[in-house]
């Protein structure tokens, strides 16, 4: 049984101080050592992501995090990759030291913050009391108190996390307001040597599922059978979903009344923010040879000789800017601060990030006013199917 994709998990963030108890805390939500847990500050160094079910909430992923308080050089690096890991964050665990009674200031987040106070066995009561009311006044609600050694409050810590849950955790369906219950799909989709051996990428993957969940019919190809499929159907298609890369070829074999959308502009509708991806697209028409493009990839990955990001859109963006157009590709969790030197960003599909964090990517570049479109968008505007 294939698990749900990280992107699909509820995203459970620890933060803290270092020692504060948060490897702890993971180990027996997961009922498993997932983090190593030491008396030394600072023992866990990078964030730790154990991907679980819990029942109630379903799949969920817990990630554990660098110590807040941590200092010096590989110290800040070490609160920087806290930080970046809150971005993907659906719920925080906010984890407190009964012993040292320290409260860490947190980064503002529109996301719901749980504080738990842990190691609530080596506080004298009355002086919990105390450090729990200034917890509750801090957080504007009530902690949960925990022994994470001993497994003492994890059930309802688990019942509170479960009432927290924000309704819009989750992405939209990809196929929302496109297709209706019974209607006729056709998915185009080229099997190059990019994807994987036996396996189909994760967008198709999702696709397909949940049109099968919305008791669509679906009939599959890829862009050289298209023809003969659409011939072979005693019926017009409500809707073509293509790859990106062969869209220009199959809106030039599109039957009238159907509607053609992409793999990638589904997921920039369902994970980003379509409206400024659709808007941002049109600064295409502006780039010279002296601009600079950022290319934002979420996998990581080998290129092959004709990678999408890093060689066809690059090749299309220049036959229109010139030559000279400069641009930087990124991949992965890495992702400049500062945006200010590109004219415009071009970002994958996400596949891999949940919605909170391609969100907060859109944030950053609408906050530093850079103009920020996605994949799909970017070929169907340069090919003039928008």
């Amino acid at each position: 049984m294939t698990p749900a994709p990280e992107s699909h998990r509820l995203h459970i963030v620890l933060l803290g101080n270092r020692n504060s108890g948060k490897s702890s805390l993971l180990n027996a939500i997961a009922a498993q050592e997932v983090s190593i847990v030491s008396d030394t500050p600072g023992t866990t160094t990078d964030s730790v992501s154990k991907a679980m079910e819990i029942p109630g909430l379903g799949p969920c992923s817990l990630v554990d995090t660098a110590g807040l308080d941590d200092s010096g050089l590989l110290g800040g690096k070490r609160v920087k990759g806290s930080l970046e890991a809150l971005k993907s964050a659906d719920i925080i665990l906010a984890v407190l030291d009964a012993d040292s009674h320290e409260i860490p200031e947190l980064p503002e987040t529109t996301v719901p913050v749980l504080p738990v106070i842990n190691k609530t066995d080596l506080c004298e009561p009355s002086a919990l009391e105390t450090f729990r009311a200034r917890v509750e006044e801090k957080f504007g609600r009530a902690a949960s108190l925990t022994v994470a050694g001993a497994g003492d409050g994890i059930g309802s810590l688990l019942q509170t996390i479960r009432e927290s849950v924000p309704e819009d955790w989750d992405a939209p369906l990809l196929t929302e307001g496109l297709l209706e219950e019974g209607a006729l799909a056709v998915l185009v989709m080229p099997q190059d040597r990019q994807a994987p051996k036996g396996r189909l990428i994760l967008p198709q993957q999702q696709t397909i599922r949940e049109l099968l969940d919305r008791k669509c019919r679906i009939v599959c190809c890829d862009e050289n059978t298209l023809k003969a499929t659409l011939d072979s159907l005693k019926e017009t298609p409500d809707a073509i979903i293509t790859d990106s890369s062969v869209m220009e070829k199959v809106s030039a074999l599109k039957p009238e009344g159907t509607v053609l959308t992409s793999f990638s502009i589904l997921l920039a509708a369902a994970k980003g923010d379509l409206a400024y991806f659709k808007e941002s697209a049109k600064v295409i028409d502006s780039l010279t040879a002296d601009s600079r493009v950022l290319i934002a990839e979420a996998c990581t990955h080998v290129p092959e000789s004709e990678d999408i990001g890093r060689v066809k859109i690059p090749r299309l963006l220049r036959a229109r800017a010139g030559e000279g157009l400069a641009i930087d590709v990124v991949s992965g969790r890495d992702f400049p601060e500062d945006l200010g030197a590109y004219s415009l960003i071009i970002h994958c599909g996400a596949c891999m990030f949940n919605r909170r964090y391609v969100l907060a990517r859109v944030r950053q570049a609408r906050e530093q006013g850079v103009p920020m479109t996605n994949y799909g968008i970017t070929i169907a505007y340069i090919k003039n199917l928008l």
